[in-house]
């Protein structure tokens, strides 16, 4: 399946839950993660980050594209991928 996560966390954890999400997926916008991922990878992923959210102060997105060919995606401007510019 293919997952957009966007997230909302509190500026101490956020550099944890972002090196857990790079683990899976692809990092493409300042807080926004995409990717093919498993059910069993993406719960994984998702125990792991749980551990840093605090419930009553971040938040985070998942969505789920089960068919692959349903999607579509249009960049406006200039597409990034903050792995490419970091390595």
């Amino acid at each position: 399946m293919f997952v957009i996560i966007t997230y909302d966390i509190e500026e101490k954890r956020i550099n944890r839950v972002r090196k857990i999400l790079k683990k899976y997926l692809i990092w493409t916008q300042n807080s926004v993660f995409e990717g093919k991922i498993t059910e069993g990878k993406l719960h994984k992923c998702l125990s792991e980050i749980s551990r840093f959210v605090n419930k009553n102060s971040d938040s985070i997105y998942v969505y789920k594209v089960n068919v692959d060919k349903n999607i579509t995606k249009n960049v406006i401007g200039q597409e990034k991928s903050f792995d490419e510019m970091f390595l």
